[in-house]
């Protein structure tokens, strides 16, 4: 594993504090190599996807992903994705994908105003995506969340655009799939949990599922997604080349 060329990216900010769980999430679940890259990277090497992990990147000072998204690496990413490379962000994430502009929409702060860490349900509403394949349509997830800006936001006409062009993939539910506002943990727009962009190869979500992968932590529907990952991958529907600055 540790000398073949490292096939997803996961990158590194200062004040990251999930990278080294996914970089163990690609290699002992998906079992592919996995290659940590620094924020100040201005390119990327040949890789089959990018994985922008939760944590608190810049101390969320300003707010949440507004620093990182300025970051040398995420210029690489921006290029990786629009040439159709697979991005997954997870938390912190998924919000410095949302100020990078790479999915629209905002975080704000939780509803309860309160740090926020425990185990919630996702439904699964959008499975024809890189990330859901595996899922079944309508499946509940149980997946942990960690955040204190996790409360989706957009305005009516991007929401509008999302829901018609499918694009929410997961929305927070209760144990038998409805959504309800006692089932939305942070007051989340549509109890929106996760968005793809227009073209489905850059998935953001609030949950991780690098945290949910394994049955020593005691719940293992996190694989789901990144099985998902690996047969995208799997299948070369996306393509694979070096990001140059």
């Amino acid at each position: 594993m540790a000398d073949a060329p490292s096939r997803i990216g996961v990158l590194v900010f200062p004040g990251s504090n999930c990278d080294r769980d996914c970089h163990h999430a690609v290699e002992q679940i998906m079992g592919i190599s996995a290659a940590f890259i620094w924020h100040k990277e201005s390119e990327l090497p040949p890789l089959d996807a990018v994985i922008i992990p939760g944590g608190f990147s810049y101390g969320d000072y300003l707010r949440t992903g507004a620093i990182a998204r300025f970051s040398p690496v995420m210029a690489a990413v921006t290029r990786f994705a629009e040439s159709g490379g697979l991005v997954l962000g997870i938390c912190n994430g998924f919000q410095i994908l949302l100020e990078a502009g790479l999915l629209p929409g905002a975080m704000l702060r939780n509803r309860s105003l309160s740090f926020i860490c425990r185990d919630v349900r996702v439904r699964v509403d959008n499975t024809a995506t890189p990330f859901t394949g595996r899922c079944k349509p309508g499946q509940v997830l149980t997946l942990p969340i960690a955040h204190a800006e996790g409360n989706y936001y957009t305005d009516p006409a991007t929401l509008a655009s999302l829901k018609a062009k499918n694009q929410v993939v997961f929305r927070y539910c209760a144990a038998d799939g409805q959504v309800t506002p006692e089932a939305n943990p942070n007051g989340s727009l549509d109890s929106i949990a996760g968005i793809t962009n227009a073209a489905g190869n850059v998935l953001g979500l609030m949950p991780h599922p690098e945290r949910s992968a394994e049955a020593l932590l005691g719940n293992e529907d996190g694989r789901l997604i990144l099985l998902s990952l690996l047969d995208s991958i799997t299948r070369g529907r996306f393509s694979s080349k070096p990001v140059m600055a």
